[in-house]
């Protein structure tokens, strides 16, 4: 049976190396990409083929939408190179930044950051991946929790989130003729160094979290990989256009 191959944006750390991790535990290989972190993107990839699966990383700044037909042609001369495949199977689109800054003191160019990463480059980049995703295959994207209860600070990241959400249902009608389920993922409160490590490393904070999640703690990266890899499972083939939340019962 020939091997799956996931493209997962922002693979260096985080999240996405964390959902590199669980896939390839599962036996998918993956091809991942990284904005400056070189080193930390080849050191995962050759964790990850210690392990038996094989894996690439190319540099992408999905900020700037004018590079992604040069970065299709990269990857598909890398699929073909590196794994004898002219399409791969699954897009993660994780790449992101966080920001925490009030509504009323939200800047234009903190706004258009925000636009271009959360928002513009996950909606063309998947379109310029369309002819290299195979039929069949799938699109997870990536939101919040801070769509469905609010936090002050959050509103231009979160709309983007939101608008992503939205976006995600006219994929997934959109590009259901063709067998590809498209859903997003919204992960909760994650102990990670994403928005500089808050919820990592204030001890308030995190404390504040636990106390108003319903399992008690924080989220942990595995708890996010994991949900990913469960959305990719050739078993829930019938599941399109649905937002799931993986946040322990936040703020029920």
């Amino acid at each position: 049976m020939t091997r799956k191959i996931a493209l997962i944006t922002g693979a260096s750390r985080g999240l996405g190396k964390n959902t590199a991790q669980h896939l390839a535990a599962r036996g998918i290989d993956v091809i991942g990409t990284y904005h400056s972190k070189a080193d930390q993107a080849q050191a995962l990839a050759e964790q990850l083929q210690q392990a038996g699966g094989r894996a690439a990383m190319l540099q992408l700044d999905v900020a700037d939408s004018s590079s992604f037909a040069g970065f299709a042609a990269r990857l598909s001369e890398t699929l073909e190179q590196h794994f004898g495949r002219r399409q791969f199977d699954y897009l993660v689109n994780n790449a992101g930044i966080g920001l925490n800054v009030p509504f009323s003191e939200t800047s234009e160019a903190q706004f258009d950051q925000l636009l271009n990463i959360q928002l513009k480059g996950p909606f063309f980049l998947t379109q310029q991946m369309l002819p290299l995703l195979a039929d069949g295959g799938r699109i997870v994207n990536i939101s919040t929790g801070l769509t469905r209860f609010a936090l002050p600070g959050y509103a231009a990241y979160a709309a983007m989130k939101g608008a992503m959400e939205v976006l995600t249902r006219y994929q997934a009608k959109e590009l259901g003729a063709r067998g590809i389920r498209v859903n997003i993922l919204a992960p909760g409160a994650i102990e990670t160094d994403f928005g500089g490590g808050v919820v990592r490393d204030n001890a308030q904070v995190n404390d504040f979290i636990a106390g108003n999640t319903a399992l008690g703690r924080v989220g942990l990266p595995d708890d996010i990989g994991a949900a990913v890899a469960l959305l990719l499972e050739q078993g829930n083939g019938w599941i399109t256009g649905q937002r799931l939340e993986v946040s322990g019962g936040m703020f029920l």
